[in-house]
């Protein structure tokens, strides 16, 4: 058998978790491709609107105004900002590159800011609820954090539903260095 390489990531596993089949033809086998739909394409410009305000200071489109408010907060806090950060993992969980040839866990943070010891991370959600809002992938980035920045020994992490102005916060603080995330 060929030395195969597996890679993965939260989104990965949440579509396998939907549909082995789909994850299989969209992902592995690559035979269909799924046309974009309108709340993926919604999200995804709600998502370039935050980063262009957040890391560049440009003024969000009109018709996207209701994050002005939920953003500027964001925008006071003190601290290195990263937007659309991408970050990898090995098999061993040191810090790699997203396209490391030894890559095994991939994750882009929306928005992470570090402040020495402390670092915040906030995911957009695009959603018309957080009623079920799912916190595990910002356990997974919160561990991912703690390995590519080794000075963070606590991450303030949120899911910020954007449409219903809605914030969902954990907390994960660094095992002593180990760069084990643990819900506080």
């Amino acid at each position: 058998m060929a030395n195969v390489k597996y890679t993965w990531s939260y989104s990965g596993i949440s579509l396998f978790k939907q549909c082995p089949q789909k994850y299989y033809r969209l992902k592995v086998k690559k035979d269909i491709v799924e046309p974009a739909q309108d709340h993926l394409l919604y999200g995804t410009a709600v998502h370039s609107a935050a980063e262009a305000y957040v890391r560049d200071g440009i003024p969000i489109p009109a018709k996207y105004s209701f994050l002005q408010e939920q953003l500027d907060p964001l925008m006071k806090i003190k601290g290195t900002r990263y937007c659309e950060f991408e970050m990898g993992l090995t098999k061993s969980l040191q810090a790699c590159k997203f396209k490391a040839d030894d890559v095994w866990w991939r994750g882009i943070a929306d928005l992470i800011i570090v402040d020495g010891e402390k670092a915040f991370l906030v995911d957009y959600k695009t959603s018309k609820s957080s009623k079920y809002a799912d916190t595990a992938q910002l356990e997974l980035l919160s561990l991912a954090i703690f390995k590519h920045f080794p000075e963070v020994k606590k991450v303030k992490a949120g899911l910020l539903f954007v449409v219903v102005k809605d914030f969902v916060k954990v907390e994960y603080e660094n095992d002593e260095g180990k760069g084990k995330a643990w819900l506080k």
